[in-house]
């Protein structure tokens, strides 16, 4: 499938370029009879686009999706769901500068490898403007997922040094969604925005961290033993654009504390099995345990900046690059409607996989 698909049983197909005529995707393996609310789609796709604030590339996109197959009277067939998002607002001429050299840790260099060919404007295929594919196939996964309750929120933990406040946290969506950084914490935030304003002045971009919490998620999801559950996210969270590492429950701390502090303890809770900690964040031996599923995604900065930089060009001279264009000083608060999205999936597929219908 070269690359372009993802799922085994709710398989998500994507296609198209940054400045190409649109983007797309088609979603096959989705069960038939689900209603689907178009408008909390198009909520979800709002929620990524670019241009909402001085944070985020000013690229102006309306994302706008269009339904070409597998709905009818609002739900679905069956059938595979084929939709569109048209690209509007590309100006492919803020890359006419940069055709014939390859930009530090972009895909120019790699893709020309592979394909002796590839789309410089914006990225092309590379480009994290695809990841809006994603987030609309992922709204349709997760109106199939709630008629079994299941919760998946995620947002943003950490920008660059400055992290919300080591305490449980239970943050609502409206209240992540408030934030033009995606970010619960207020003190935080507001740390967050200066740091992003002198990156702005300065030229500059940092990464970050995103938080995802999934909830009510029953045991026994995860196929052993290459299939393992936290196999599938890791897979599907690394497969997002800046993505550099995926961490479950208590992550680092595994290496650095005693079996004695880290196991997870069962315990009967209002007359349930449940464990008394959650450092595995419930997934046990590739198995969801029934505890909710934490996961955490490190983020890089994103590659293009101002700032002057040593590069080659295809006839691998040396030369100096100062990128133009429309760039987000941080890619982690749009993240993290992608962070959902790719979680979302593949909880569908797994879904489907262990015969949910």
């Amino acid at each position: 499938m070269a690359g372009n698909s993802f799922g085994k049983q709710f398989v998500l197909t994507s296609f198209g370029e940054s400045h190409g005529t649109a983007i797309g995707g088609v979603l096959d393996g989705c069960p038939s009879g689900i209603e689907l609310d178009i408008e909390r789609i198009q909520k979800e796709l709002d929620a990524r686009r670019p241009g909402q604030n001085k944070f985020t590339s000013p690229r102006k996109e309306d994302d706008q999706i269009e339904f070409l197959s597998g709905i009818f009277e609002g739900k679905t067939l069956g059938t595979p769901i084929a939709f569109i998002i048209r690209n509007r607002d590309h100006q492919s001429s803020d890359y006419e500068s940069v055709k014939e050299l390859y930009r530090p840790s972009h895909a120019d260099f790699t893709y020309h490898q592979k394909y002796g060919i590839y789309d410089y404007r914006g990225g092309g295929r590379a480009s994290a403007r695809e990841t809006a594919v994603r987030v609309a196939a992922g709204a349709i996964a997760r109106q199939f997922l709630e008629a079994y309750s299941i919760n998946v929120l995620a947002w943003t933990k950490q920008i660059a040094s400055i992290s919300i406040e080591e305490k449980e946290i239970r943050p609502e969506r409206a209240l992540v969604y408030a934030s033009d950084l995606r970010c619960p914490d207020l003190i935080a935030e507001k740390q967050m925005k200066q740091l992003l304003e002198n990156c702005l002045e300065e030229g500059d971009a940092v990464g970050g961290v995103v938080h995802c919490s999934i909830k009510n998620l029953p045991a026994g999801l995860g196929e052993p033993v290459f299939d393992k559950l936290n196999a599938g996210l890791a897979q599907a969270l690394m497969s997002i654009n800046a993505a550099k590492g995926v961490l479950f429950g208590a992550g680092l701390d595994f290496a650095l504390r005693p079996a004695s502090e880290m196991n997870d303890a069962w315990i009967l809770r209002n007359g349930q099995a449940s464990t008394e900690t959650n450092h595995s964040g419930g997934i046990q031996a590739g198995i969801s345990n029934g505890m909710e599923v934490s996961v955490d995604v490190v983020f890089k900065a994103p590659s293009s900046i101002r700032k002057a930089q040593n590069t080659l060009n295809h006839k691998e001279e040396a030369v100096q690059l100062e990128i133009e264009g429309r760039h987000d000083p941080c890619v982690v608060p749009r993240a993290v409607s992608v962070v959902e999205a790719m979680c979302l999936l593949t909880i569908a597929d797994y879904f489907l996989l262990n015969g949910k219908q």
